[in-house]
């Protein structure tokens, strides 16, 4: 099943362009492409691959803000030139163009399309963490693991639903800021009910599910 193209993918011809900015680098799996609190400027281009954006404590406590594919980028924000609000680290072998500071804000200048781009997306990340705010303050971990799944889901027949990404239940928990123990009793309980199933890796939410739990 092809990856869904979402808002935050370039246009291919603007992504070739910007591209070219770069030099092209891979990288094996779990490498930290950017630490949280760094003052580097680089945006990192996906290429292919996988990453994730993320957040962690001096106890190891890790939160997944999100991820990005082929097509889209990650660490614009150094722009504003302060240091990095958060880590990012390869989720599986990944190509990436890397593109200066310098070299980004010369192209942000020459390309309004570019530019109205970085806005959209600068505005889709204020709105996804005003969510995830207001999720973790007034949703209990169910409700915020239906978000999840439905966020993350495409309507299928039969009014299934098909979760785009391979997640375990440590990385819905990671994503959710709760604890896998908790994910894992709701996820036997939906298993046992006949509500979700794995179809090669990923979840499929096969009825609608429960109001609560």
């Amino acid at each position: 099943m092809p990856r869904q193209v979402t808002a935050d993918v370039l246009d291919f011809d603007l992504l070739r362009e910007i591209a070219r900015k770069g030099g092209v680098r891979s990288y094996p799996a779990n490498a930290v492409l950017i630490n949280e609190g760094d003052t580097s400027d680089t945006l990192f281009i996906v290429l292919s691959g996988r990453v994730k954006v993320y957040s962690n404590n001096a106890d190891g406590k890790e939160i997944v803000i999100t991820t990005h594919g082929p097509g889209e980028y990650v660490g614009e924000l150094a722009l504003d030139g302060g240091v990095r609000s958060a880590s990012v680290m390869t989720l599986e072998p990944t190509t990436c163009s890397v593109v200066s500071g310098a070299n980004l804000r010369e192209f942000v200048a020459a390309h309004p399309d570019f530019a109205s781009h970085l806005i959209r997306k600068l505005i889709r990340s204020v709105r996804q963490a005003t969510e995830s705010v207001k999720s973790l303050a007034l949703e209990d971990v169910y409700a915020r693991v239906v978000r999840l799944l439905t966020d993350l889901s495409d309507p299928g027949p039969a009014g299934q639903r098909r979760v785009r990404e391979r997640l375990t239940q440590q990385g819905i928990a990671d994503r959710i800021g709760a604890s896998r123990e908790m994910v894992s009793r709701i996820f036997k309980d939906l298993s046992a009910g006949g509500y979700i199933a794995q179809d090669g890796g990923h979840i499929v939410v096969v009825r609608k599910l429960p109001t609560a739990w």
